[in-house]
């Protein structure tokens, strides 16, 4: 069996390809340190799992969404932290290790990281400034800020809810129930190549009304349908 690792950091991918075997790179530290790293891959035609697979601990299979991948991952992992890390996404290592002691220190069971948006926009640094002040008002975390979370307590709510969108947003609502989330000022670092891509302007109203229509009630399924036609270059 070996050692038990204290981190399990679980990272959903979908042609990944051309990033994973760096990502998992920076994550060499985690494992060394006894942790452990998951790849949960939604059945990549581009070959993310089998680059992916001589540098993590474990190379899974799951249907294709966030949520079914980082349930998969979850129920696989052996750790007693839970960190799921999008495959855009790079962590601070340092910051990322001591999380079980910082949990500890401040008596939460969850939590998130600063945002840094990474691009030339000039608009991106307003956006993550948004995001994470939001957050920190909220307590609401969003993918992209790197959830982690105790097992315990990510058990306990029954893990991701398997919906079409806003998985992550659905999740942290029933962790704050549970307690505030640790608010970490140290900053990930995430891809802005959506946002460029797309028109960030565009995203931005985009997102914000989907975020709206959610908390209104609209269905998950709709707006995965809406932000997956709109998300495509006209």
């Amino acid at each position: 069996m070996g050692q038990h690792p204290i981190i399990s950091v679980i990272i959903p991918t979908l042609d990944e390809a051309q990033g994973i075997v760096s990502l998992l790179a920076t994550l060499e530290p985690v494992r060394a340190a006894g942790g452990e790293t998951l790849v949960v891959d939604g059945d990549s035609p581009d070959g993310t799992a089998g680059l992916a697979a001589p540098h993590a601990d474990h190379v899974l299979s799951a249907p294709r969404g966030r949520a079914a991948q980082m349930n998969a991952g979850a129920a696989a992992a052996r750790g007693d932290l839970l960190v799921f890390l999008h495959a855009d996404t790079r962590a601070p290592i340092e910051t990322l290790l001591r999380l079980p002691d910082l949990l500890a220190r401040s008596g939460r069971s969850w939590g998130r990281f600063d945002v840094r948006i990474e691009g030339r926009h000039p608009l991106l640094p307003l956006i993550a400034w948004s995001m994470n002040h939001r957050s920190r008002l909220t307590g609401i975390a969003t993918g992209d800020q790197t959830l982690f979370v105790a097992r315990a307590l990510f058990e306990r709510v029954g893990g991701y809810p398997e919906i079409a969108l806003m998985e992550d947003i659905a999740l942290s609502r029933e962790l704050k129930h549970r307690g505030r989330p640790l608010c970490m000022r140290d900053r990930v670092v995430t891809s802005g190549r959506r946002w460029e891509s797309q028109g960030v302007v565009r995203t931005i109203l985009l997102m914000w009304s989907l975020r709206l229509a959610y908390a209104l009630g609209t269905r998950p399924e709709t707006l995965a349908r809406i932000y997956g036609h709109r998300s495509r270059p006209d």
